[in-house]
């Protein structure tokens, strides 16, 4: 697989508030349950816009062939989108380390021109010394831990669709039922300030479908890493409550190894997904491992990925990434 792919943030606007005036940043969830914050605009609050994208494709070759015996069924050459996006994202001081925060990001599909506003993780929240609270849709706590593991991510051959039972771009509490690699519609998130190297992150997605179905879906999501030098470490866990059958929740836990030398980067995991439905359980180990080899330009990447229930299923890729200038 070749991908050639660009990361730019085009433009930041910083602009202080004018006059002295009253400023009424108002934040809500629910029927007018939570109300935050109102306070008095200061000449010197300072706001923050950025304009950013991703526009990334790849031309792809694949191969498939029977589980039973091994009979080819055939390749075929494609044009791949691997999530491009735009996104507008910006910020306001509101006195002292406190913030409003928000982010509409959407997708660009370039192989085809389809798209979507604010498909991708848009939110709006406070952020200050004693972390971040915000809600919307976002990738989980459970995904994001170990989400720079994956040195194919966002592609179509990222360990995420592999070993985690990938979703949509976006779903909810009875879309997916199957995935933990999520970004969950109607989420309210946490994460912690970092504290030497540790973080946490919390997540709920609300049971806003239990009025349409008969049983009370949500979802509870948990990370925390370790961060410092070329170490990371990640511990994350997921519950997703009555997803499959009225009283019964599935889960997940994983928890993954990261080191990077001065050229090459290693990274691990281990994962175990259980389902609880209403005819029986079933679980499934899951490992991955990935090496990331600097080579001029560009990097060698190579994953390897190993499910098992039984039978197993193990995948492995290899590829060649250039890195455009950041500003390409």
């Amino acid at each position: 697989m070749y991908s050639l792919h660009g990361w730019q943030e085009t433009t930041k606007v910083r602009a202080a508030s004018p006059a002295p005036r009253h400023r009424w940043p108002i934040l809500t969830a629910g029927a007018g349950a939570l109300a935050v914050v109102a306070v008095c605009g200061s000449a010197h609050a300072q706001s923050t816009v950025t304009v950013y994208g991703r526009l990334n494709t790849s031309i792809e070759y694949s191969r498939a062939s029977t589980a039973t015996n091994g009979t080819a069924l055939g390749g075929v050459g494609r044009l791949t989108n691997n999530r491009s996006v735009f996104g507008l994202r910006g910020e306001e001081g509101l006195g002292g380390s406190l913030k409003a925060i928000w982010q509409i990001e959407s997708n660009l599909s370039l192989d085809n021109g389809s798209g979507q506003i604010a498909g991708r993780n848009s939110r709006i929240g406070l952020s200050g010394d004693y972390g971040t609270f915000f809600m919307g849709h976002w990738t989980t706590p459970y995904t994001e831990a170990t989400m720079e593991y994956d040195p194919y991510y966002p592609t179509t051959a990222g360990y995420m669709a592999l070993i985690s039972n990938g979703s949509a771009s976006t779903t909810n509490n009875i879309q997916d039922t199957h995935s933990f690699d999520r970004r969950e519609q109607n989420i309210v998130q946490y994460r912690s300030p970092e504290w030497n190297g540790l973080r946490a992150g919390l997540g709920w997605g609300m049971p806003e479908e239990k009025l349409t179905t008969p049983r009370n879906p949500a979802l509870y999501s948990f990370a925390t890493t370790y961060d410092r030098g070329p170490l990371n470490v990640a511990l994350a866990y997921e519950l997703h409550q009555h997803y499959q059958t009225a009283g019964r929740n599935d889960n997940a836990i994983k928890v993954g190894v990261s080191y990077q030398f001065p050229s090459t980067k290693i990274s691990a995991l281990y994962e175990r997904l259980h389902y609880r439905t209403a005819t029986g359980d079933l679980t499934r180990n899951g490992y991955y491992a990935s090496l990331v080899q600097k080579l001029g330009p560009g990097s060698i990447r190579l994953g390897f990925a190993l499910a098992s229930n039984g039978a197993g299923n193990a995948t492995e890729t290899v590829g060649f990434f250039l890195e455009p200038n950041p500003r390409t």
